[in-house]
């Protein structure tokens, strides 16, 4: 597998997570109650609703029925225990060869890398988890400015709107 390849493959699966935890957030998002105060049909409801829901996105730029979507790029993933240790034993061959003992060398580098290796994972992890949250974090206040915009708008036309 290439490195383009397993980048992509990367992204997709870490896109796929964002999505699904954006989608949770989205379904989680309370959807307004409409109470038609001045006795309006409730096809002039929905027709209301969608007007508002047109002029809130040209005001804000969130559009609600879109799948969400990431606006910035994960952080790139690093570190694991076994790729730190192979390095570090690749490393440790080299060092032992020079002091004669490529073995403990090899030993030696193996252990000091699958540590450092695992504590570079756990940093990416925490790195991705503050990403996601983020992004979903970005997500609610997007939703919460268009709801603002679309009460608001159904206001106008006569409804209450909790």
């Amino acid at each position: 597998m290439t490195g383009k390849t397993s980048r992509t493959t990367r992204n997709v699966l870490v896109g796929g997570a964002i999505a699904s935890l954006l989608m949770a957030t989205a379904e989680a998002a309370q959807e307004p109650i409409v109470f038609p105060s001045k006795g309006q049909s409730s096809k002039q409801v929905e027709k209301d609703k969608y007007s508002c829901y047109e002029w809130a996105k040209g005001q804000t730029g969130f559009d609600p029925m879109q799948v969400p979507t990431a606006t910035t790029p994960p952080p790139e993933k690093k570190g694991g225990v076994v790729r730190g240790a192979a390095g570090g034993a690749l490393a440790g061959v080299a060092i032992g060869a020079i002091a004669g003992d490529a073995g403990k060398g090899a030993a030696i580098g193996a252990a000091s890398g699958g540590i450092i290796g695992g504590a570079r994972k756990h940093r990416s992890e925490k790195a991705q988890e503050e990403w996601a949250q983020k992004e979903a974090a970005g997500y609610d206040q997007r939703r919460g400015t268009y709801n603002r915009a679309w009460g608001a708008c159904m206001e106008g036309k006569g409804y209450t709107v909790k």
